[in-house]
């Protein structure tokens, strides 16, 4: 059996099999669009601030700039400012079985170390950066699936992204076997093992935990490297571990769970949403036609409840209201987020008419995927139901080519130029095509200030 740290160091680009370099170069595209709308949210201000203050490079470590900013700080720094961004707009892509997301801290953190390499004189090329995104992206699910299958708490993303970025990290600095085994081990202990149905039940700024589990992985791969230990791993390494490791290197995590978000609030509202917005198509119905609205879901997505949310985490966080707002508006993009939507009478009189209902069987069914099905209650008596159904974006129902595309342009228009945009994607999308400069310039692009801020005049995305 392959060990995690034999796959990290030894992986070559051409063992990478295309369908996962395909998911990568469309989860860096996706991602940067989310980022761009993320680095408008008061979260994103607080913490790029945090790491300026507290964060700042050293003469020994290039420095890296903050995505969507341009200023430098330490990797860490970077990586911490970059996964609270990408984290604050709930937009990105995601692995149901782990419950959680990788490459919101995934990608600001080797985003972070790449182009600290880059000031330092050591620049990585696109084919080398694809190797280390393909380590963190299948160590990350790996060692998730590994603590949800092995502890009795839910855990947040940040407490697995953690080994997954050290992984990473060790691969981008080039570190030995052994070394790696101790930034991942590192990377566990003292990454964030926050209680994700806290986030849930009382939403906040403190989100996914990624914010915490990107800093923690780059900053154990440094340590590693400087001769700190802290192997196993336990995630990784042992006997209790070893059944969601046994075929490393064979098969792919990132391949069979990838999957994607064409909005941006949780997961779990999303059969739900997509539910009620085929009823309203496909009846050719007005949300005045609606009395009230039935959800029969699984246990998590009734926690999620938000009937009645006043900011934009606990819109994000919710799942009654992200459904009333399809109701009303048809559509949920960066647009639905703005403070004053929290104010919209209609959506707000639906959201109050719907009812949550948890059914035995969707929670015991909603493992590898999360069901649910709408009933609409309406004005002329008529009560029309939907068919059970997952959320758009997993494997057997993808977003096309064009609902990737058009997402993104959603997302960044109004914030960064056409010009840019249409770069950014086009070199995210082929990025492993890239020699050290051609990264080094996506990395620019990325870097550099919103062309545009606050958004549309004088409106931030703010939290209250």
């Amino acid at each position: 059996m392959t060990t995690f740290s034999e796959f990290t160091g030894t992986l070559a680009y051409d063992a990478i099999p295309e369908e996962v370099r395909a998911i990568l170069r469309r989860s860096f595209a996706d991602t940067l669009g989310v980022a761009v709308v993320g680095a408008t949210t008061e979260i994103a201000s607080i913490t790029r601030k945090i790491a300026d203050r507290l964060w700042r490079s050293s003469p020994e470590v290039g420095a890296a700039r903050m995505i969507f900013d341009g200023r430098p700080v330490s990797p860490a720094g970077a990586a911490f400012a970059g996964a609270f961004t990408v984290d604050s707009i709930d937009g990105h892509d995601n692995n149901s079985p782990c419950k959680g997301h990788a490459g919101s801290a995934v990608f600001p953190a080797l985003l972070a170390v790449a182009d600290s390499l880059r000031a330092s004189g050591a620049a990585i090329s696109g084919r080398e950066f694809m190797v280390a995104l393909a380590v963190a992206y299948e160590v990350a699910y790996r060692a998730g699936l590994t603590l949800h299958g092995t502890v009795s708490d839910y855990h947040t993303s940040g407490a697995w992204t953690a080994v997954g970025v050290a992984a990473g990290v060790s691969r981008l600095l080039g570190l030995s076997q052994q070394q790696t085994r101790h930034a991942a081990g590192i990377a566990e202990y003292h990454g964030p093992r926050s209680q994700m149905m806290r986030c849930i039940d009382f939403p906040t700024m403190l989100r996914d935990g990624v914010g915490w589990g990107a800093p923690s992985g780059v900053m154990a791969a440094y340590m590693a490297e400087l001769g700190f230990t802290g192997a196993p791993a336990i995630t990784a390494e042992g006997q209790a571990a070893a059944p969601w490791w046994s075929d490393l290197g064979q098969a792919w995590r990132v391949v069979e769970d990838t999957s994607y978000k064409p909005y941006p609030v949780c997961r779990w509202a999303h059969p739900s949403i997509d539910a009620a917005r085929d009823l309203m198509r496909d009846n050719k119905l007005s949300s005045e036609d609606v009395t009230r609205v039935r959800i029969q879901t699984f246990h998590y997505a009734v926690r999620l409840a938000g009937h009645n949310p006043k900011t934009l985490d606990e819109m994000s966080y919710s799942i009654a209201f992200p459904v009333a707002t399809m109701i009303v508006r048809g559509k949920i993009g960066p647009q639905e987020l703005l403070p004053e939507v929290l104010q919209d009478e209609e959506i707000r009189r639906i959201s109050k008419a719907t009812e949550l209902v948890e059914t035995e069987h969707y929670t015991r069914i909603s493992v590898g995927k999360r069901w649910a099905d709408v009933t609409l209650y309406l004005k002329d008596g008529r009560e029309i139901m939907s068919e059970a159904r997952t959320p758009k974006g997993d494997r057997d129902d993808p977003m096309t080519a064009e609902e990737f595309h058009t997402k993104y342009v959603n997302f960044t228009t109004g914030l960064i130029g056409k010009g840019r945009a249409d770069e950014m994607e086009a070199m995210a999308l082929s990025f492993d095509r890239l020699d050290s400069k051609g990264l080094s310039r996506l990395i620019g692009v990325v870097v550099a200030p919103l062309d545009r801020h606050p958004r549309r005049g004088t409106v931030t995305l703010t939290e209250g």
